[in-house]
């Protein structure tokens, strides 16, 4: 009879989560957070400017139908 054989199963990280390991082990926490800070301040632009597009479009639509 053979005994059994334990078997791990260890999910593989994802990419952010790699991305996240190295960046603790390369910077310090202080410099780590204020890039998680600029990207989040990159991504609030990003949204501020796709509302300001969205915006431009629905007030030319208005001038245009009122014209």
């Amino acid at each position: 009879m053979q005994a059994a054989t334990s078997v791990r199963a260890n999910a593989l990280p994802t990419l952010a989560q790699a991305l996240r390991a190295v960046e603790a082990v390369l910077l310090g926490s202080g410099q780590r957070t204020a890039r998680r800070n600029a990207w989040t301040a990159v991504l609030e632009d990003r949204r501020r400017a796709k509302d300001r597009v969205e915006a431009e479009h629905v007030l030319e639509a208005a001038l245009t139908r009122s014209s």
